[in-house]
């Protein structure tokens, strides 16, 4: 068993960050075996591009729709039935280090305090009571809580995604340069379980949230827009994630499996299936219902490999989009650009640079 094999302090910490060992013991014999490789991620079936029909285009402003969108949103933010969800488990490897939710974004503001300001701003706006939910990980967790009280940022509710140690491609353990087990998250599919069973979900269902919309920390430009939580509502479906045309980009995009709509990350298409054929893309912004999120979902377990420390090492990770093989799903086309660009992500400082003089005008809008 894998708890035995490692440290006494490591196995506390597994433990107390929701380690799964009986799970991760199949996956790693499965691996051992040669049965689990990052082949076992592609998915089977015929895999298709989306129609026309599975796509929705968000209303342009000025037209009837939009404004009924509109409408419909700033009712359900009144009304305090919206949340945010910010996956904030992430470190700033290139950024020197430390963790992203925390580094400067622009002009002394942090990553999660834009996000959180921006929150703010619609809500006193508004008038409205807008709760937001951390998804930290065992990595920034502490930091993100220190960070939240220094910069005053409320009372956000706070869940962690669970850890994992990664595995040698035969299955042992693999220790890092100082011999200590190198530990991970386990991916943002740990949303649909860890809100559950942290309890952060029912809190959200006492205080009248029915949809929480989830996105990047480093995504800055995906913020609660009344007019795409009105989108989502009218759609009906308790999944909405957020797609824009696709330029040069590599990633998920939603496609048809065996005839049925759903997001498949890039390297779970078949090898011969050209991702060209997909004119957007999966921005990982996305509406959840409260309802959906109640029920135990079954995620696939990937194969993921990374190189630490100049080694190939495996670690076994799930993505929430994944819901949409489950549930209804609206694919809704959002702009990219423009005074209503939904997509800014800032992976490395090139892209803080080039963002921010859209960052200055995106906080002056909502200011």
């Amino acid at each position: 068993m894998i708890l035995d094999e490692v440290d006494p302090v490591t196995r506390v910490l597994l433990e107390r960050h929701g380690f799964d060992p009986v799970r991760f013991e199949q996956l790693r014999a499965e691996l051992a075996a040669g049965t689990l490789t990052t082949r076992s991620n592609v998915v089977t079936g015929i895999v298709a591009p989306p129609l026309p029909s599975d796509l929705t285009v968000l209303p342009a402003p000025g037209t009837p729709a939009y404004e009924e969108a509109e409408t419909a949103g700033v009712e359900a933010l009144r009304e305090g039935s919206i949340a945010i969800v910010v996956l904030v488990g992430g470190m700033a490897t290139r950024f020197g280090g430390g963790v992203k939710a925390s580094a400067e974004a622009i002009d002394g503001r942090s990553f999660l305090e834009v996000k959180v300001e921006l929150t703010r701003r619609l809500g006193t706006a508004l008038g409205a009571e807008i709760p937001v939910a951390l998804m930290t990980s065992f990595a920034t967790d502490e930091t993100v809580a220190a960070h939240v009280a220094e910069r005053h940022l409320g009372e956000p509710f706070r869940f962690l995604q669970s850890a994992a140690p990664r595995l040698h491609p035969d299955g042992r353990l693999f220790l890092d340069g100082v011999g200590n087990p190198s530990l991970y998250g386990q991916g943002h599919g740990d949303l649909l379980t860890a809100i559950r069973t942290s309890g952060v979900l029912a809190e959200l269902d006492r205080e009248g949230v029915r949809s929480v919309l989830v996105s990047n920390v480093d995504n800055l430009r995906a913020r609660v827009d009344p007019v795409i939580v009105g989108a989502h509502l009218l759609a009906g479906a308790p999944l909405t994630i957020e797609v824009v045309a696709k330029g040069s980009d590599s990633g998920g995009a939603p496609a048809r499996v065996d005839g049925r709509p759903q997001l498949l990350e890039g390297f779970r298409f078949p090898p011969t299936f050209d991702q060209r054929r997909i004119s957007v893309f999966n921005t990982n912004t996305a509406l959840i219902t409260v309802e959906a999120l109640r029920e135990p979902m079954e995620l696939t377990w990937l194969v993921v490999e990374k190189n630490v420390e100049g080694e190939s090492v495996i670690q076994f990770e799930r993505l929430y989009h994944e819901l949409s093989a489950h549930v209804e799903t609206t694919f809704l086309v959002v702009p990219r650009d423009g005074r209503e660009g939904r997509f800014l992500p800032i992976k490395d400082p090139g892209d803080l640079d080039l963002a921010r003089p859209l960052l200055r005008e995106l906080l002056a809008e909502s200011g």
